[in-house]
């Protein structure tokens, strides 16, 4: 397959859906609520959003829902972003006029996303061939199974391969979306994006699909003064028995209690903190990899580049040079 194109991206760029029969609404209402919803509230260059489908013609969804597409597969010719949000079926073939319009889009540099089980409309155009994808972790194996040349993650939100993007299910769509804003746009937008959609600004596409241990709310309560504190003073140093005072409980029951509200004891969930607060250093001002270090708590340059790596799988550099 040929090499893809670098294109240069388009002021309001085109942001495409394909729809079926049979389409998935909540991977389309994902894609649609994060690029087809206007918002004049950050800047002119915002998406413009339309949906296609083979020939044009109508098409039924889920719930007994009808969508009227903006036009044909000639759409897709004309997007700089093109989702596929999930598919009607794991084992229904993919029409050749979409595989070939798909092909023809990833060879002039167009971004390709999918979301659910979207992931086989992109593995059947053989657009995944070599790479590393993920799906909804119910077809992992089936996509696995079908393509061997896929390197098949089920254990992730999200893969960015630059040109090509996929998602696990339903909700991690919305996080890949967001994940795209921040490339284009920067974290700030991305937040306030996520922010109107009142959900997390933003979850690391090597998180697991689902957690063992789901968070207490009333715990989370009990603990949030102490977590606000904690990230409102992230370059200062705390000892196990001095949160334990603060949280007026043993070390023992402030340890059990706080992996409830969180999945993850005090010093993993702090290190993720520092770490997200150094990803918007990273992106939003120019402090040296040192300065960012040490306001994050972080301490060392070699420490910050450590769970950098660890928990995004890139260092502080490459990760500025790409998102800042």
């Amino acid at each position: 397959m040929p090499k893809p194109k670098s294109v240069k991206r388009n002021i309001n760029p085109l942001v495409v859906a394909l729809v079926y029969d049979g389409f998935c609404m909540f991977e389309f209402a994902c894609a649609a609520e994060v690029f087809g919803l206007p918002r004049p509230e950050l800047g002119a260059n915002w998406y413009r959003f339309e949906t296609c489908s083979v020939g044009g013609r109508s098409v039924h969804g889920q719930y007994g829902l009808k969508v009227i597409p903006d036009g044909g597969l000639d759409r897709l010719a004309a997007a700089d972003t093109i989702i596929i949000p999930g598919w009607s079926g794991v084992d229904v073939s993919v029409p050749a006029a979409i595989i070939k319009a798909l092909r023809a889009a990833h060879s002039r540099g167009a971004r390709l996303l999918s979301i659910c089980s979207g992931s086989f409309v992109l593995a059947a155009a053989g657009l995944l061939e070599g790479k590393t994808a993920t799906t909804h972790w119910r077809y992992a194996d089936a996509l696995q199974r079908g393509y061997p040349g896929i390197r098949v993650d089920p254990d992730v939100l999200y893969v960015d391969e630059g040109q090509v993007l996929t998602s696990a299910g339903s909700a991690a769509g919305l996080d890949l979306c967001l994940h795209l804003v921040r490339r284009d746009h920067g974290s700030e937008t991305a937040n306030n994006v996520a922010r109107r959609l009142v959900i997390p600004p933003h979850r690391d596409g090597g998180q697991a699909q689902f957690v063992q241990h789901p968070v207490q709310k009333r715990e989370r309560s009990s603990l949030s003064p102490l977590m606000d504190f904690m990230r409102s003073r992230l370059d200062q140093t705390f000892t196990l028995a001095e949160l334990a005072r603060m949280a007026a409980m043993s070390e023992r029951t402030f340890i059990r209690r706080f992996k409830q509200a969180t999945a993850a004891t005090p010093a993993d969930w702090l290190t993720g903190v520092r770490v997200e607060r150094a990803r918007e250093l990273l992106e939003n001002s120019l402090h040296s990899i040192d300065s960012i270090a040490e306001q994050t708590g972080l301490g060392t340059a070699a420490t910050l580049r450590h769970h950098f790596r660890r928990r995004l799988g890139t260092s502080p550099t490459a990760y500025r040079s790409r998102f800042a």
